[in-house]
């Protein structure tokens, strides 16, 4: 039996309307990206099969090119489409800190920064630099590292800073572990670029190292 010939209130795109996305499993959402089943299987089934394969959404979703297109029912056409919707759920998370608002949520950074710096393979060093209204001006990736680290330099922060005319800044960077512990070094690093920054009088607002679902905040910590 085909989805459709499912009672309307379990067909995963009914179901979504009646009430809200929240109210689906991993596998109906995945069934309403995929559209179409396979031959044998229905979208959910489906859906359910790449699940299992890959043990999770998560893992599914950031999956390289190589490894999604080899999955059973998947392709270059549907990769293509998931990179665009994850781009769009990045941008989307990104905008209030780009459209010119004051940051006064603390979580919707932390969201923005957890869906960009995540998942990456690597450690990156992350800059959003604030006016004295604390909106966002800029953000930049400065440095991208191995596993075991990044090579931050203080003075190109400053220089970057000066630059776009920063009143404060926020710092993040991605522990690729999954551990969001800052470790020793990351702590002497903050020392450094705070030392460096008060020098032309930049405030140094928070610190977030990213793991995998945590973000560790120096502020929070007492640390700043």
């Amino acid at each position: 039996m085909g989805i459709k010939e499912w009672p309307a209130a379990e067909r995963p795109r009914e179901k979504l309307l009646q009430k809200g996305p929240e109210a689906l499993s991993d596998a109906e959402l995945l069934a309403i990206f995929l559209r179409t089943g396979v031959r044998g299987m229905d979208a959910v089934a489906l859906a359910r099969v790449l699940l299992n394969e890959h043990g999770s959404l998560r893992a599914l979703l950031g999956a390289d090119r190589q490894a999604f297109c080899r999955s059973h029912g998947l392709g270059e056409a549907k990769f293509v489409q998931l990179q665009a919707v994850l781009e769009m759920s990045r941008r989307y998370l990104g905008e209030p800190l780009r459209r010119g608002d004051p940051l006064t949520s603390p979580l919707l950074t932390r969201d923005y920064l957890q869906a960009r710096l995540r998942d990456r393979e690597r450690e990156v060093f992350l800059l959003l630099l604030l006016d004295s209204q604390h909106r966002v001006v800029h953000d930049e990736e400065l440095f991208q590292g191995t596993l075991a680290g990044a090579s931050v330099w203080p003075r190109e922060i400053v220089r970057i800073v000066i630059k776009h005319n920063a009143a404060a800044v926020i710092l993040a960077h991605n522990h690729p572990s999954g551990v969001a512990e800052p470790s020793r070094a990351d702590r002497q690093l903050t020392e450094r670029i705070l030392a460096a920054l008060a020098l032309i009088d930049v405030r140094v607002l928070d610190h977030l190292v990213i793991g995998d679902g945590i973000t560790v905040s120096f502020a929070e910590r007492g640390w700043l």
